[in-house]
């Protein structure tokens, strides 16, 4: 614990950065202010530092001693079109936009490791700091791996972490295969014949049709998945007609899918293709079904798995660390990081998730008392990986 006893001596500071970051949040690919903290703060400590990595992600380099050996650490820098409900002082100066996901926070603990790894370079090979843009829903990690990430900046494996209300204070949660789900959406049009709804015989009733379509859809997971197989398939948008005596033309519906495993994807994929034939054909009218692949699953690998529990424990104690605990059909993009490096992905606790502490609530507010925890592992994960010994 004398790490953790060092890093609360700087406690403060990174508190600083924290507050300010939530007070300016920038959306997906708009994290200019954000970035340009996190360069300007990287140079100020010496760190080789690359802005502009997949379009406003930044990039800091550390290198010590000869090893050719390198590890990747990323945090997320984007914030949330939310309007924050909260009113302490460093509440988001910008309306309709709000850190309701923690990213100040990754990036605060990011940057407290890349200074204290800076001022004690105890380790052998290259750290990576990466701080990514765009983690929600718009794809800043394959941004940055379009942009060349990986063979700019030659890692052996790569790691992720985020906090998690819930999980209480000073505990670290660690999933050796899937700890986030992928996270597919779909549209389905269907289109009848309208009609007056005094002479329905006349038409073919895309709401009928639509109607029983999502009672269909609901037997994908439940008759057509092995139920050892963990699935969601929730349809969430029915729009059709807007008048009360007029059966419409067009009906449309939308959801998402979430799976940990990509066969388990593609299977409902493919049902729910079969399911949309066969009702159209049913009731005489033509469905169009459009399916996206989103973020895929967020998949470990096992031996880094291992190697950051290993490292969470000497952090936080052997009795603070969780392993394998249920993973979440939330979805995140350092998923495409792990498809193409090993890794970690792992929950650090942000405390009790009641009211307003659950993630994407207009009352959230990062744990500044889990900074420490998450800077402290930071810095394990990087000595240990490197180790001069």
């Amino acid at each position: 614990m004398h790490l953790l006893d060092n890093l609360r001596a700087e406690h403060a500071e990174i508190t600083a950065i924290r507050r300010d970051i939530h007070a300016h949040p920038e959306l997906a690919f708009e994290e200019h202010r954000t970035a340009a903290i996190v360069a300007d703060r990287l140079e100020a400590l010496g760190i080789e530092t690359h802005r502009g990595v997949g379009k406003t992600g930044v990039v800091g380099v550390l290198r010590a001693g000869t090893s050719t050996r390198a590890i990747g650490l990323r945090a997320d820098m984007d914030a949330l079109p939310i309007q924050e409900k909260n009113d302490f002082n460093h509440h988001s100066r910008h309306p309709g936009r709000m850190h309701a996901c923690g990213h100040d926070g990754h990036t605060a603990m990011l940057l407290g490791a890349a200074a204290h790894l800076a001022r004690n370079p105890a380790f052998d090979g290259t750290v990576y700091f990466l701080f990514q843009p765009a983690e929600e829903g718009e794809g800043g990690a394959p941004a940055m791996i379009a942009d060349g990430l990986f063979e700019r900046f030659p890692m052996d494996a790569v790691f992720g972490l985020h906090n998690w209300p819930g999980l209480p204070l000073g505990q670290i949660a660690v999933h050796r295969g899937p700890v986030m789900a992928c996270a597919d959406r779909f549209d389905i049009e269907i289109k009848g014949h309208g009609a007056h709804a005094a002479m329905p015989h006349q038409g073919i009733d895309p709401v009928l049709a639509g109607s029983a379509l999502v009672q269909a859809l609901q037997s994908v997971v439940s008759r057509n998945k092995d139920p050892l197989d963990a699935a969601v398939l929730s349809v969430t948008q029915f729009h059709a007609g807007d008048a009360y005596n007029v059966i419409p033309d067009i009906a449309r519906i939308g959801g998402t899918v979430r799976a940990f495993r990509p066969e388990i994807e593609s299977q409902v994929e493919d049902t729910m293709q079969r399911i949309c034939a066969g009702v159209g054909a049913a009731f005489g009218a033509n469905v169009n079904f459009d399916y996206r692949r989103g973020y895929p699953p967020t998949i470990n690998t096992v031996a880094e798995a291992e190697f950051c529990a290993a490292v969470a424990a000497e952090v936080c104690g052997s009795t603070n660390v969780s392993i394998d605990p249920k993973p979440s059909m939330g979805a995140e993009d350092f998923a495409y990081f792990l498809q193409e490096k090993p890794g970690c992905y792992i929950w650090l606790g942000n405390g009790p998730g009641e009211g307003g502490c659950t993630l994407h609530n207009p009352h959230y507010d990062f744990n500044d008392e889990a900074i420490p925890f998450g800077v402290a592992y930071w810095v394990r994960l990087a000595q240990r990986w490197l180790s001069v010994a």
